[in-house]
This record gives structure tokens, C-alpha cells and sequence, in this order.
């Protein structure tokens, strides 16, 4: 027989099993401490109540209550009830993952994130405020795979005014970031007969992954100083590119006039998909915003971007913008999949934006973000060539020649500090200069002094050869 009963108005189920009851009770009570389903310092049910409960005797709960206190399992107390005993559960083991994504380290200064600890918590507590006031209550049930009406709507209005992207709500889609955004791509290209992808070369290993695990073959193309090779795209078999086109990662350079004009020519003679990942288009600093590639090509491009660098990746916002041929395939493959993202979410977002406080936040964050540029440029040592500075979150830093880049980041690692080399991101094998990719947006803000100095002080033991 199972019983569920409650302890404190908490639910727990126990199996008494068949035959005898006492004997019954006594192991599912065991098997629910020894699992921690019965935390130490929980209080138990008197054995009145729970015989009542459980349909058993008073003196079969007053037995297994004394077999298990005898076992140490539970303590009587009088006056006090029977608790579970402390250090009656068995240690948990952590589950290992197979590799952590990042390490913990004293200072950060590798790529990837914004400052965490600049969150709005108060725009965004009194923006959870209104839309928890105002939302309709049908809000809260199962909505459009593409997201709520009113981010979506909010969404199309901030993409046209800040990065021109020409879209309508009806074509925009909320999801978890790029990488769900990207999946979802993917999965809707290998439905219509895609089998390879080109990517950016050097680009970030999660592209790759993302798009293999959906099934395309990836195709690295070459990035120089203007941007992707779009001559070596034009001889690659691929049906979609991947471009960081305001500020490719990892290398910080935008891409070219010429090369834009070349990219949208591409789609449209070919036919093929550009995947426009706009990461953060909203950070520049020596020169005039690039508007969004998309606004040269929309019907071929799908934008993608995030709240990631904006906000924080731990939201899980993310956005598509996609050529109305592509809205009915994403929206059949996101029913397949989530469905879609948190209502709650994607309600505070769309008053963040609305409020205009989600404005007022990425224009203190770019000062803020400048300021750590500015500074982490004069400390570097003299003669470190430094690239990829106009815009972002990150830039790279040349090292001297002979000097390895897995030894800086080891001996980084050595002391605590955070680092990433340029070569983890290379698709194709071949020696290049040796240089180091900074993010200067991670570390909160009385953390970046101290995680510059170390920066400084290490670099300073690789002098020119």
C-alpha cells in the first residue's frame, strides 16, 4: 500500500508495501531519511496523527518510531516530538560535469560576460511590479511559441530605432539566447534540405557545436581585418552563414562596407540564410553605431540577439528576427521543443524597454565599459600590440614573439587570474601570432583594478624577444 502524508504541511510519499505494516513503516521511513527526502531537524508527525493518517495503530508508529531512534535514525525529545537526527543522511556526492565551463577564478578577465554584479535590480523589481499588475491574467497560460505580444511588439520597435533592423512583431521570436536561437535555425534549415553551414573563422566552439549536434556540417571561412573572406564563402557548399558583423568574435573587427554589400549579394543570388549574431551591438565607443546587416538583406537574414551582455545570460532573453518564409518552420520546431520562454520574464523585459530604463541602463553600462577599456589600454606594456578596441566587451593583446600562449594563460591560471588565448577559437590548424583575448567586462567594478594589476604584473615577466 502507498500512503502519501504530510509533515508540516509538506507532502511525502511513503510505500508501506504489502504484508506486515509495522515492519513496513519502519523501511520507508529509513529508505526517506537515508535519501534525504527527511532533512535533518525534521520534525515528525505525533504517532496519534500519523496512525490516524496512515490507518495503522498507534503502537506500530510508537514501534517504528523506537526501532528507527534506537538505529539513530530519529530523537525523541520530550516535549519537543521526534526529529529526524542529525547526520543521518548520507553525504551527497556532487555530480562531476565532464569539463566546467568556468573555472572558478580569484580575477576574471576572460571573455563572455558583462559585469554581473551592475544588474538593474531595481528597474527590473519595478518593472516585475507593473507587469505582474497590469498582465492579463490568460498571460500565465500555454502562449505563441513566438513569445508574448507585448515584448515582441517592444522588441520590433527598439531593434528599428537603436540597430535598424526592419521587422514586424508578427516575424519576431523570444527565445533563450543565441544558442537556442541558433539551434532552432539550424533544425529548421536541415528540414529544408541544408546540410552545411559556414562559420567565421576564428568564431566561438559553441557555433559549431550547436550546429553539429542539429546535424550541419560546419564550414570554417577565414576573418582578415575587414571581415569574413566573402570570396572564400562564395566557394564554400553551404546554404547559411554564421557573421559577427558589428564586432566579430573573437577578433573585435566590423565588418567592412564592401564586404556587407558583398554578404547580402551572396543570399540573394544563392539563396542562402545569413544568421546575424548582433551580441553587443550596443556597446561602441570610437566610432558611429554600425547599423544591423540585416537592414541590407532582410529576406535573407535572421537576426539573433540577447540580453546577455545587456543584462545577464541567466535571464535566458534572447530574440529572432526572421524573414517572414521562416516564421511558420520556427515556430513548428519551437512547439517541438519548449514551446517557449517564461512569461514572467519576457513580461518585465517588455516594461524594462517600455519605461525606457532598459535604455538608460546600456547607456550607463557603455560609460562604465569605456571607462575599463580606457584603462586597461594605458596599463598594458609597452609595445603589446591591442586590437579589436572600438567596441564590445573584449579585446585582444599581442604577445611577444616565441611566448606561448597556453604558458601565459597556465601561469595566469597558477595565480588565480583568468585568461583565454586567441587559438581556442581557430577552426582550421596553422601558426598565428600569439595573443590574448580580454574581457574587460567581467569582473565587478572593485574587481577590475585589482584584476588589471594582476594582468599587468604577469605581463611583465614576458618581455619582447
Amino acid at each position: 500500500m502507498s500512503e502519501p502524508w504530510s509533515i508540516g504541511g509538506v507532502d511525502l510519499h511513503l510505500d508501506l508495501g504489502p504484508g506486515r505494516r509495522r515492519a513496513g513503516l519502519t523501511d520507508a521511513l529509513r529508505e526517506a531519511v537515508r535519501a534525504g527526502r527527511l532533512a535533518p531537524g525534521t520534525r515528525l508527525p505525533a504517532s496519534r496523527t500519523l496512525a490516524a493518517d496512515l490507518g495503522l495503530s498507534r503502537g506500530t508508529v510508537t514501534a517504528a518510531y523506537g526501532q528507527l531512534a534506537a538505529e539513530g535514525y530519529l530523537l525523541a525529545r520530550p516535549g519537543a516530538g521526534t526529529v529526524v537526527a542529525p547526520r543521518a543522511t548520507a553525504a551527497r556526492r556532487p555530480v562531476p560535469l565532464e569539463r566546467p565551463w568556468r573555472p572558478a577564478v580569484r580575477y576574471d578577465l576572460r571573455p563572455g560576460l558583462p559585469d554581473l554584479s551592475a544588474f538593474p535590480r531595481r528597474d527590473w523589481l519595478a518593472s516585475a511590479r507593473t507587469a505582474l499588475a497590469t498582465a492579463d491574467h490568460a498571460a500565465l497560460g500555454w502562449g505563441d511559441p513566438r513569445g508574448h505580444p507585448d515584448l515582441r511588439a517592444e522588441l520590433a520597435g527598439y531593434l528599428g530605432r537603436v540597430r535598424d533592423v526592419r521587422t514586424e512583431p508578427d516575424a519576431v521570436m523570444v527565445c533563450a539566447g543565441f544558442a537556442h536561437g541558433l539551434a532552432l535555425v539550424c533544425a529548421v534549415l536541415r528540414d529544408r534540405g541544408v546540410r552545411a553551414i559556414a562559420l567565421e573563422d576564428p568564431y566561438l566552439p559553441a557555433y559549431r557545436e550547436v550546429a553539429e549536434a542539429a546535424g550541419l556540417r560546419t564550414v570554417p571561412v577565414p576573418v582578415d581585418a575587414d571581415g569574413i573572406r566573402v570570396d572564400r564563402l562564395a566557394a564554400a557548399d553551404v546554404g547559411a552563414v554564421v557573421v559577427t558583423p558589428a564586432h566579430q568574435f573573437p577578433l573585435g573587427v566590423a565588418l567592412a562596407p564592401a564586404r556587407r554589400a558583398q554578404l547580402a549579394d551572396w543570399a540573394r543570388r544563392t539563396g542562402g540564410l545569413l544568421v546575424e549574431d548582433d551580441y553587443d551591438g550596443e556597446y561602441r565607443y570610437d566610432r558611429e553605431p554600425l547599423g544591423a546587416l540585416q537592414g541590407l538583406a532582410p529576406a535573407s537574414t535572421v537576426y539573433v540577439g540577447t540580453a546577455s551582455k545587456t543584462l545577464a545570460p541567466g535571464l535566458r532573453l534572447g530574440w529572432l528576427a526572421a524573414p517572414p518564409q521562416l516564421v511558420a518552420p520556427l515556430v513548428r520546431q519551437r512547439r517541438h521543443t519548449d514551446r517557449h520562454t517564461g512569461i514572467l520574464e519576457q513580461l518585465t523585459f517588455a516594461e524594462l524597454i517600455r519605461s525606457g530604463r532598459y535604455d538608460r541602463h546600456v547607456r550607463r553600462s557603455r560609460i562604465t565599459y569605456r571607462r575599463r577599456r580606457d584603462e586597461l589600454v594605458a596599463a598594458l606594456p609597452t609595445g603589446l600590440p591591442v586590437t579589436g578596441i572600438a567596441a564590445g566587451l573584449h579585446l585582444l593583446v599581442g604577445l611577444p614573439a616565441g611566448v606561448s600562449e597556453s604558458a601565459v594563460v597556465n601561469a595566469a591560471r597558477r595565480r588565480s587570474l583568468g585568461l583565454e588565448g586567441l587559438s581556442a577559437h581557430y577552426g582550421r590548424s596553422g601558426r598565428r601570432p600569439p595573443q590574448l583575448v580580454i574581457g574587460y567586462g567581467t569582473p565587478p567594478d572593485h574587481a577590475f583594478r585589482p584584476a588589471l594589476r594582476a594582468l599587468v604584473d604577469l605581463l611583465h615577466e614576458y618581455p619582447g624577444r
